[in-house]
């Protein structure tokens, strides 16, 4: 039994220290007034009574009533109840003289009172029963108020002495004696909270996701502050989330009603649940590490700086859809077309233990199978259970019940019943009755103040009462004790990501292996090693390799020989190098025992044993590791000491009472459960003893670990060790890389200083730090686990004696050790250099690791292991280079290359990697480059990190070199390149910004000026000027004509011929000529009139610097304005015209964005543009500009009327497809209705992949009335300041494109995906996923599609000017694929390189800066623009591979190319650039060597020389402009980005080849073998497939060329045989064709190819030179290949064997005529051979005689030769084909009939 009230206390308002205007309370009467002995008195009770503040009242309030709860020291808690009232003030001394105004003397009357006080009633309890409380308090008050008859005394006596029953689920009756009649129901369980309603309240108040949200802050241990204006409400809330928490406690301070006066406790640290008023809201507000929930609101606020840990998934979602079930069950049938009537909601008691419910499973799954982490130390004399491992709870348990929330919802339903019984466990509740004050009471207004309560008289009475209740017997309930069952294991969830690798077969592979090791045999471990190692990822395998080498231990022992304990001790190490997570401490404490088991026999007397190998793991210096494993062994080792016990008969009180078989079962835990329970029962000796055994079990335990730890942790080589530099705990790995390093983490040598007294013995630091790591050790696990002082003691003692003794060990084993013959390295191959390159940094010995692709692995794919390879990595001056062999010894004798330019490197950065043959921590080096290379290389043990600086200084110095002429362009066919410069102390700087003044520059050079030149026209007919060659501009100089009379004008020398000279070579002058744009001269005297010129006002590169020198204007322009008009465009790129469509004339121009200003007075005017007032203008620029934009229109509208297309009038056939316009801007101009007003760019911002339109016909329509004559694709920006008015007749369409940061964030992306540099370890993250995540389609597909559009734009009849950005990323790449769609020209070699002059080069792509090449734009990273037309382009390719000449191979050539810095062509920024560093022409004259080679050169010599770039399916059809489809879906992966030749490296690094290994002239690469039919190996990612298996009219030039070679011949080019070929078949009936080329015909279709539809059903394979594809045809049919050899020595015509010749007139195919052609029969060869004449020495075919079925005389048919007889055709029918043939005359048809008739019979 328990005492109802422990303390009944009157407080009221204390008059006497009301000085700092905060009113305090005191306490006026307690009952009893001496403390309990068991219950201390709760100090600070009078500021908890009014946890406001103690305040005067100017009216009678409400009594109210709270419970507040106060803790004590013991953590006990009492529940104060506080039952307020206000009672008039009387003796206000003074005050009320004042208030009233002093009339109360005057009248006489007793005045109402008008200031009230508070008085409390509080009771205290330590139970927790709220209502009987507020029933009792209520009581006493009433009898007060009301003047019952009834004395206080005894009530406040009998509630004082009321003792209640403990938990057990009785019903107490009571009276305090005032007519009342009251019951206590106790709960069931004292254990279980209980809560009444307050949690179903809580939920209310704050909804699910909030309460969810302070349950995780509650159990993550963080502040919780409720606040509300309802004192019962925050204790309410208090209550509910505690008991939410069930079955866990809550330690912290609970603090549900927080008084004013203590709101400081609010910023203590540690984590709390405290309520306060919603008075202090503003005060608390401040508050930044607490979450504070306001009840009364709904809301929570959890500040920035605390990260909330939700619940786990599945759990959490689970938990939602429990309490969203409960709590909103209309909201499952809310959507239903006949929902239920209204589901009702539980009544709140019941929906209150629901909610509990569903709390209460969520723990049952988070704790179910706890047991299985408890680790049992001792159990005797106290219990020691240590938790040794949180693990992740088993998801598929959970996931079952989640699909079947009726099931579920019964289980919270029953659950919540068994909640409900335990609070109302009797149904039939007894009648209750308890009176309350009459209604309005507290208003009256004579009430006298609470009376004073005869103290005396309660202490008698409470007297009396107990004295009364004595006889009642204590209600003790016994304590029942059980067992509880252990449960399931808890089972992690990480098994579940690993099970892939844990195939049976892998297990099969490791067991075979250790085996093989065992039993010797070395090739067959050879061979299954590294399959083995591989299959060590997994954790089973892991697991299996232990158990495996367990059984080949006896006696504790195991002795090797050399070779078993290598590979022995590399399968450990692999099976370490991840056992660093909780999951695998047991694989490595399974290793253990092994480390100290197998040995090896180094000399007489010197043993090594496997520790000292396998020391490089960071689990050997992880505390908890060791803890874990210790305690492991120690729990076994008690298990086994009762188990032995038990069978032992000695021990007669611990005789079983079981079967043998079950003791096995018991877990330890079971075990202790017994012992505890015999234990009372047991003599103190016995007792004792067992204490001592179970300590001294321990103890050797822990002397077993020192020696294991002091095994581990002591280095081989003492003297290697540089982990004591008190380095930060991570950084172990980057001490020294020997097989025996740093073993201890750096963290122990961080905690403690090294206080050695030998300065100058690294051991005494190495034996120190080993020393601390293990004492402290000791220590913990000792001290945790009982271990006796004495004992830990003598441990400590023990220590530094076997770390001494072990050091002194180990130094005889490493010095034996260091006997042992090296392993034998593979020696470095020298790599092939090119012409000019030099090594820089000789071959540091590396491990090249596989780069993230698979195939060179042998994974997946199949194939030889290639990677790893050991080899050695060279610098030279144009790449890095690694070559090598692979270390997988049955691979065989390959050498593995990969290499790529130092200036395509986008990233170099450190790595620690694992050596996969060591099988140890390495330092590393990862270099990724923008040719989608990877070398990934760890250093050998021989390369010290003093040469790794070096060559990465190196590295850096040739990535950003100081010039452009230090780049390796310029280096070749140098010694050292020159830098030559204007002045010395020039020397180093960036040449990107230029010092000197434009004046001083043009002095030096003796340029001509801008006035002279007008002068010289006359005279020479061209504008001369000098060519710029040293840099002496200053970029931010505005060059104006105003300079002029400063400058010499005598200086122009006769022989410096002109830079305009050299401008009219440039590719930009000669395209425009090809296209028609305009003259250069200025003079009027024209043939016909000009509406386009070509200024050369741009020749110094003064109007803009990144544009060509010659620009496309309008005629009616003058140059003088063109400066003006150019500053309103961003870099001054104004618009100039670059391609003119010649089928409908329209125009396509190009320039930078609009600068805002200019552009927005420029469209602002209202008038019409011609007038062009000046005062709406801002500047001279924009009318400039307006006029400028008016002639541009003049010209382009007058262009188009000349072709006859008006485009003012109606155009009845505009051809645009709807979804085109459906994706141009369509302004106000067309369209009125606001309802068909489209969406900018819908298509052209790829936000409409199918090009549909709803309104697209009345569109149409509208267009069709107003088509402009010029398009203008802007940036979306200058919409807002681009309105056109009608005469304008032009149209601005805003256009959506990347960013450059977005084109360089979506490259890294696309690197990542296509050379990942590690497999990824997630089986979600595939190749192609990785890809899609790159954006890199998107990009290509936006810019593809916007090229489309315009393409249709132009050919539609209108003109278009593309002005993005800056007018040289995206524009270029639109521009150039317009072209490239529109004009067939440019689909050729020459075409090509002639667009990518004019956009790229000439028009100033930044080359340098987006490929990063200098130093200053070191940091802005890689943007690939052009890589990224080169990909469109082979979309297009793709798409229609007979419209180009040039095959991938081409494309791939300039994409490795364009960043490699092998050429000039692609160094620096614009053609002003080249000019000022001496690069743009190319001066015959120069004598500084500085020449560089030119891409352009190279391709055009390398194309003459053999068909590498020529696509042999070229047969390019008359027709309009291309039009690819550009749908994601269409756009295929580029092969370049993932091929890669490791048996040569990049196969575009062509000169290095020697010439026999030329692409195309395989001849003699397989040492003639070739020749004969013999299968190769093609290996995947190793051999270039177009050199080892050429296509089949390559195979067919190089065997040609080869038959050429040995007849003596000069070999004939290979283009004039193609078209001769060509020609050939052009002419030949189809039906011919198959017989005379058996081999090659499927690659020659290219000529007959029919007109096909504009979009190739068919996408015909290129199989061209460096092609990564196979050929769809065997290089030549078996027989042929044969005869071939067999008649080799036929070496001339002259020397043939020709049994009979003569010329034969022979029909060609259908439809075609009679040819004559020169025939020989030919017995030997037996083949009929035909040449076009009698000396021609080239055969045109040959008809093989075995083929041949018969020849028959033959009839004349049409277009035979005129005037020949009827009897000189015959037919010869082959097995293939008819031949017609017709001879001069009878007899000689007759003559061919019999030889030929002869050579079939006779074979």
């Amino acid at each position: 039994m328990a005492r109802l009230a422990d303390y009944f206390i009157v407080v009221g308002y204390d008059h006497e220290k009301p000085g700092s205007g905060e009113g305090l309370g005191k306490i006026i009467q307690r009952f009893p007034q001496k403390d309990w002995d068991d219950t201390p008195f709760p100090q600070g009770i009078e500021l908890f009574c009014q946890p406001a503040g103690w305040q005067l009242s100017r009216e009678r309030k409400q009594p109210t009533f709270f419970v507040v709860v106060l803790t004590d020291i013991d953590s006990d808690r009492h529940y104060c109840s506080c039952l307020t009232f206000y009672e008039a003030e009387i003796n206000l001394q003074g005050t009320k003289k004042e208030e009233i105004d002093g009339e109360e003397e005057v009248s006489g009357l007793i005045q109402p009172a008008e200031v009230f006080a508070p008085k409390s009633l509080v009771l205290v309890s330590r139970l927790d029963y709220p209502e009987v409380f507020r029933a009792c308090l209520g009581l006493i008050y009433t009898v007060y108020v009301d003047s019952l008859n009834v004395s206080l005394e005894s009530l406040i006596a009998n509630l004082c002495a009321c003792l209640v029953p403990a938990a057990g689920g009785s019903q107490k009756l009571f009276s305090l004696g005032a007519g009342d009649r009251q019951l206590i129901q106790t709960p069931l369980h004292e254990s279980l909270p209980v809560t009444g309603t307050s949690v179903a309240l809580l939920f209310q108040q704050l909804g699910i996701q909030n309460v969810l949200s302070l349950f995780c802050a509650v159990l993550t241990e963080n502040k919780v502050l409720f606040h509300s204006a309802s004192f019962q409400r925050l204790s309410d809330a208090c209550r509910a989330l505690e008991s939410l928490m069930f079955p866990l406690k809550y330690s912290y301070p609970y603090i549900p009603i927080l008084p004013a006066q203590l709101l400081e406790v609010l910023s203590s640290p540690t984590p709390f649940i405290i309520g306060v008023h919603s008075v202090f809201k503003s005060d608390v507000h401040e508050l930044l590490d607490v979450i504070i929930a306001d009840l009364d609101g709904g809301t929570i606020k959890i500040p920035e700086c605390i990260h909330l840990s939700s619940l786990p998934e599945p759990l959490l979602h689970q938990t939602q859809a429990a309490l969203s079930l409960i709590l909103h069950p209309d909201l499952e049938v809310a959507d239903h077309a006949f929902p239920p009537p209204r589901t009702a909601l539980s009544h709140s008691k019941m929906l209150d233990k629901e909610v509990r419910a569903v709390f209460l499973r969520l723990f049952a799954q988070l704790f179910q199978g706890y047991r299985s982490c408890l680790q049992l130390i001792r159990i005797h004399a106290e219990p020691v259970i240590h938790f040794h491992k949180l693990v992740a709870f088993e998801v598929e348990r959970i996931k079952m019940e989640e699909d079947n929330p009726v099931k579920m919802l019964k289980h919270i339903r029953e659950l919540a019943e068994q909640l409900f019984r335990n609070e109302n466990p009797n149904p039939h509740m007894a009648f209750q009755k308890v009176p309350r004050p009459t209604e309005g009471s507290h208003l009256r207004v004579h009430i006298l103040p609470f009376p004073r309560i005869n103290e005396v008289r309660v202490q008698e009475l409470i007297q009396e009462n107990f004295a009364k209740n004595q006889n009642a017997p204590p209600a003790t309930r016994m304590e029942k004790k059980c067992v509880v069952p252990a449960g399931p294991p808890v089972v992690s969830i990480m098994d579940k990501v690993t099970t892939v690798f844990n195939s049976a077969q892998r297990l099969e592979v490791v067991r075979n292996c250790i085996s093989f090791i065992f039993e010797n045999k070395t090739l067959e471990t050879e061979k299954t090693l590294p399959a083995a190692l591989r299959a060590l990822k997994g954790k089973a395998a892991r697991q299996c390799l232990t158990d495996e080498l367990g059984l080949h231990v006896q006696q504790n022992r195991a002795i090797l020989d050399h070779q078993q304990f290598d590979y022995i001790i590399r399968m450990m190490n692999c099976t370490l190098q991840d056992c660093s997570s909780l999951e695998e401490y047991n694989i490595a404490a399974a290793l253990l025992p092994l480390t100290s088991a197998f040995y090896r026999k180094l000399a007489p007397g010197v043993s090594q044993f496997a520790y000292t190998c396998v020391q490089d793991h960071p689990i050997w210096t992880n505390q908890q590791f060791w803890e874990t494993t210790f305690y492991n062994a120690v729990q076994e080792q008690v298990r086994s000491l009762y188990l032995s016990a038990r069978e032992d008969n000695h021990a007669p009180h611990l005789k079983p009472k079981l079967p043998d078989s079950q003791y096995q079962e018991k877990t330890a835990m079971d075990l202790a459960a017994e012992q505890l329970r015999l234990w009372p029962t047991l003599s103190k000796s016995t007792q004792q003893e067992l204490v001592q055994h179970e300590e001294s079990t321990v103890f050797s335990q822990a002397i077993h670990f020192a020696n294991l730890m002091v095994n581990l942790l002591v280095p081989l080589d003492t003297s290697k060790n540089k982990l004591l530099r008190a380095s930060a705990p991570g950084d172990w790995e980057s001490g020294s890389n020997s097989i025996v390093t740093n073993s201890i983490a750096g963290s122990v040598a961080e905690s403690y200083d090294t206080e050695s007294g030998f300065e100058d013995s690294e051991n005494n630091d190495i034996a120190n730090s080993v020393v601390r790591f293990i004492t402290r050790f000791i220590d913990k696990v000792c001290t945790e686990s009982g271990v006796t002082q004495d004992h830990i003691k003598s441990l400590h003692c023990m220590i530094p004696g076997i770390v001494a003794m072990h050091i002194e060990t180990l130094e005889a084993v490493h010095r034996e050790s260091r006997r042992l013959p090296p392993i034998q390295k593979p020696k470095i191959l020298r790599p092939a250099l090119l012409p000019g390159e030099e090594i820089v940094c000789e071959g540091l010995r590396v491990l090249l690791d596989p780069d993230g692709r698979e195939e060179a692995t042998g994974g997946l794919l199949g194939g030889p292991q290639l990677l790893p390879a050991e080899g050695a990595l060279f610098l030279t001056t144009y790449r890095i280079l690694f070559r090598g062999t692979p270390h997988d010894q049955l691979v065989g004798e390959q050498t593995v290359v990969r290499s790529f330019p130092i200036a395509s490197i986008t990233k170099e950065k450190k790595i620690t990697m694992q050596n996969q043959l060591q099988q140890n921590m390495q330092e590393g080096l990862q270099i990724t480059s923008a040719s989608f290379q990877l070398i990934k290389v760890a250093f050998d043990e021989e390369v010290s990190p003093e040469v790794v600086e070096i060559f990465k200084k190196q590295l850096i110095k040739f990535r950003y070199p100081q010039s452009i002429f230090s780049t390796f362009a310029f280096a070749t066919g140098q010694t050292a390149p020159q830098i030559i410069l204007p002045k010395q102390k020039e020397k180093n700087t960036s040449f990107r910004t230029f010092s000197k003044t434009i004046v001083k520059g043009a002095k030096r050079a003796g340029k001509m000026t801008i006035g002279r030149q007008h002068l010289l026209k006359k005279r020479t007919g061209t504008i001369v000027e000098e060519r710029v060659s040293r840099p002496g501009w200053n970029e931010e100089d505005d060059v104006s004509v105003s300079d002029d009379s400063e400058l010499p004008t005598s200086t122009l020398k006769a022989s410096e011929k002109s830079t305009m000279e050299q401008l009219v070579e440039k590719a930009c002058f000669r395209d425009y000529q090809r296209l028609g744009l305009g003259t250069i001269s200025g003079t009027s005297s024209r043939s016909k009139p000009e509406y386009f010129r070509i200024t050369a006002s741009n020749r110094m590169y003064s109007l803009c610097r990144s544009y060509p020198g010659l620009l496309v204007v309008p005629q009616a322009v003058q140059d003088s304005s063109l400066p003006r008009v150019a500053r309103c465009y961003r870099h001054n790129r104004l618009p100039v015209v670059c391609w003119k469509n010649s089928r409908s004339g329209t125009l396509l121009l190009r320039s930078g964005g609009f600068h805002g200003k200019g552009v927005v007075g420029l469209f602002k005017s209202q008038n019409s543009p011609q007038a062009a007032p000046t005062s709406s203008l801002e500047s001279s620029s924009s009318i400039e500009q307006e006029k400028y934009l008016q002639a541009l229109l003049n010209a382009v509208s007058v262009h188009q009327k000349l072709r006859g297309s008006n485009t003012l009038t109606v155009r009845p056939a505009f051809a645009l497809s709807p979804g085109v316009w459906a994706s141009l801007r369509s302004s106000t101009r067309f369209i009125s209705s606001p309802t068909s007003f489209i969406d900018v760019g819908a298509r052209l911002a790829g936000k409409d992949h199918s090009a549909s339109f709803s309104n697209s016909t009345y569109l149409q329509n509208q267009l069709l009335k107003r088509q402009a004559a010029l398009y203008i694709f802007g940036e979306k920006s200058q919409l807002r300041s681009f309105k056109v008015e009608f005469a304008l007749n032009c149209e601005f369409v805003p256009v959506e494109f990347h960013e450059i940061r977005q084109v360089k964030a979506s490259f890294k992306k696309l690197m990542r995906a296509c050379i990942p540099s590690a497999i990824p370890t997630d089986s979600e993250v595939t190749f192609l996923k990785a890809l899609g995540d790159s954006e890199w389609f998107p990009q290509l597909h936006r810019i593809m599609q916007l090229a489309v559009v315009v393409a249709e734009v132009l050919e539609n009849g209108s003109s278009v000017l593309v002005c993005l950005e800056e007018g040289w990323d995206i524009t270029a790449q639109v521009t150039s694929l317009v072209q490239l769609l529109s004009d067939p020209f440019y689909r050729t070699l020459e075409g090509f390189r002639m667009l990518v002059e004019k956009e790229w080069l000439s028009f100033g792509h930044k080359f340098s800066q987006r490929s990063s090449l200098t130093l200053n734009c070191q940091g802005s990273g890689f943007a690939p623009v052009f890589l990224q037309f080169l990909d469109c382009v082979h979309q297009v390719h793709n798409q229609y591979p007979t419209e180009f000449e040039f095959n991938l191979y081409y494309l791939k050539f300039l994409a490795f190319h364009y960043v490699s810095n092998r050429f000039k062509t692609f160094l620096l920024d614009s053609d002003y650039e080249r000019l000022e560093h001496g690069t743009l022409f190319d001066d015959k004259g120069d004598k500084h060597g500085k020449k560089g080679i030119c891409i352009w050169e190279c391709i055009d010599r390398m194309h003459k020389r053999s068909p590498i770039f020529f696509n042999y399916l070229y047969s390019p059809l008359e027709m309009e402009a291309l039009k690819p489809s550009v749908n994601i879906s269409s756009l295929k992966k580029w092969d370049y980005y993932i091929e890669e030749t490791l048996s040569a490296g990049p196969s575009y690094d062509w000169m290095m080849l020697t010439p026999k290994h030329f692409p195309g002239e395989e001849s003699d690469l397989t040492g003639g073998a070739g020749l004969q039919s013999q299968r190769r190996t093609v290996w995947p990612c190793y051999d270039d497939v177009s050199c080892a298996q050429p296509d089949a009219l390559s195979s067919l030039f190089s065997e040609i060329e080869k038959l050429e070679h040995k007849l003596n011949q000069t070999p004939e080019k290979w283009q004039q045989l193609w078209e001769k070929v060509t020609m050939d078949l052009k002419e030949e009936p189809r039906a011919d064709r198959s017989q005379r080329y058996p081999s090659g015909s499927p690659g020659i279709v290219s000529a007959n190819l029919l007109p096909c539809q504009k979009r190739p059903a068919l996408q015909l394979r290129d199989s061209s030179m460096g092609e990564g594809h196979n050929s769809s045809t065997s290089p030549s049919n078996g027989v042929e290949r044969r005869a071939a050899t067999l008649y080799s020595q036929y070496t001339s015509k002259t020397d043939e064997n020709r049994s009979f010749e003569g010329t034969l007139y022979k029909r060609g195919a259908l439809l075609k005529g009679w040819k004559p052609r020169w025939f020989v029969l030919d017995v030997t060869k037996h083949q009929l051979r035909y040449y076009d004449s009698g000396e021609d020495t080239s055969c045109k075919g040959h008809i093989d005689l075995a083929e041949v079925e018969m020849v028959v005389p033959a009839g004349p048919s049409m277009g035979a030769p005129k005037h020949t007889s009827d009897k000189a055709f015959f037919d010869l029918k082959t097995s293939k084909r008819v031949y017609n043939f017709c001879a001069q005359d009878g007899q000689s048809a007759q003559q061919w009939m019999d030889r030929i008739q002869n050579c079939i019979s006779d074979a």
